[in-house]
């Protein structure tokens, strides 16, 4: 058992100071105060003075075998490791493949989030990769849902992007209408999480298959949403018709608002909210382990970064220290939105009854102090306690 004593609660609703005990794997109470006189048991104090305490952050599009490729071989970035999601306050994550669905599979992919699942955090995956008709890991797509427990969605789907295969009407709303039922038979979201590119067609492929079938709007989670000016007005638009937008998130957003004229989330947040959009219609992903370019001042490239789960924070800080967006609104984009459209039960909110995954943040900065993910503490006073399996080997 573990008692966080006196931290500021965000639930993300803020609940204030509170007590938070923690049995096992999962919140038992959060209450002012929590006296505890028992023998036998062992309780770890952790003193929550100072700090605040969130939800785990949900990064809901990773790239957790590594992404990149399109530049050649060598630019294919690697996987992830533990740490750099736990030290990102990152307890549960749902990893893709994107453009390259051949040198990397879907079995490696699961693979991978099972990895992750025995070294301490929740992962999940989205079955697919840019490309369609889907290639499924059994011999249908509907029975990838039923059998394979780390599968919750399809995608990324790419549309309105070179880099995509073009997809058909009908090829897209079949994917989509396969992983509207698998979710519904396996008890999963069944969501399409859907890239958008940068091409002129923007949202219309969905668009037209609201209009056109019987798949709901809430099925899709489109991501990138925020990618250029023009795209986001569109974004605004779908969100407006009771969409869900997914912003992707960068440690670096002044240089990518000049570079590619791209929305920061802090700017983005703002303006949905000011259009009137639901506190429940938005979700903000890193992309990571994706390769970024880099350019100098003379707009000769320079070399490749990896696009990391440390941007969440970046975009939250920004959200709440430059725009004066309250925590608790911010915060929703990686802990309750994210967890209730993809159906994750138990994650996205401290309540009693739910997964203990807890963000201890220092209240004057927002750095991340304290990590704890299904009961266990990942990292505390900012070092990692819990490696992954050959981190350390390195």
């Amino acid at each position: 058992m573990k008692l966080i004593k006196q931290v500021d609660v965000y639930a993300p609703e803020h609940l204030g100071v509170k007590d938070i005990l923690l049995s096992g794997d999962k919140i038992l109470a959060i209450d002012d105060e929590i006296q505890i006189d028992v023998t036998g048991v062992e309780i770890a104090v952790i003193d929550g003075r100072g700090m605040l305490a969130t939800p785990g952050f949900i990064d809901c599009h990773f790239h957790i075998l590594g992404g990149g490729g399109e530049g050649g071989y060598q630019n294919r970035t690697p996987e992830v490791k533990l740490s750099q999601l736990t030290t990102a306050g990152v307890t549960t994550v749902v990893g893709c493949l994107g453009t390259d669905g051949v040198g990397r599979d879907m079995a490696a992919l699961i693979s991978k989030a099972k990895g992750l699942k025995a070294e301490g955090i929740s992962a999940y995956v989205y079955d697919g990769s840019y490309r369609l008709p889907l290639d499924p890991v059994t011999d249908s797509l509907i029975k990838d849902f039923l059998l394979i427990e780390e599968v919750i969605g399809i995608g990324e789907i790419a549309i309105s992007d070179h880099r995509s295969s073009q997809p058909t009407f009908d090829e897209f709303t079949r994917a989509a209408a396969d992983a509207r039922v698998g979710g519904m038979l396996s008890g999963k979201a069944g969501i399409i999480n859907v890239h958008l590119g940068g091409g002129k067609k923007k949202y219309d492929m969905i668009l037209r298959t609201i209009a056109e079938t019987e798949i709901p709007i809430s099925q899709f989670l489109p991501t990138h949403a925020n990618r250029t000016s023009e795209l986001f007005e569109a974004s605004i638009a779908f969100a407006k018709m009771g969409g869900t937008i997914d912003f992707t998130a960068s440690e670096d957003p002044d240089f990518w608002e000049k570079e590619d004229d791209e929305v920061r989330y802090s700017k983005g947040l703002k303006r949905l909210l000011a259009e009137g959009v639901g506190l429940d219609q938005f979700t903000m992903t890193s992309d990571g382990q994706g390769s970024l370019p880099y350019f100098d001042e003379h707009n000769q490239f320079i070399g490749l970064g990896v696009g990391s789960s440390k941007a969440l924070m970046v975009g939250i800080k920004e959200a709440v220290e430059k725009e004066q967006i309250p925590l608790e609104i911010a915060l929703r984009a990686i802990t309750s939105n994210p967890a209730k459209i993809l159906k994750l039960e138990g994650k996205g909110r401290l309540a009693r009854g739910l997964d203990a995954d807890i963000c201890l943040l220092q209240k004057d900065t927002l750095r991340i102090d304290t990590v704890i993910a299904k009961g266990q503490v990942m990292v505390a006073d900012q070092k990692v306690k819990v490696w992954g399996t050959f981190e350390q080997l390195t």
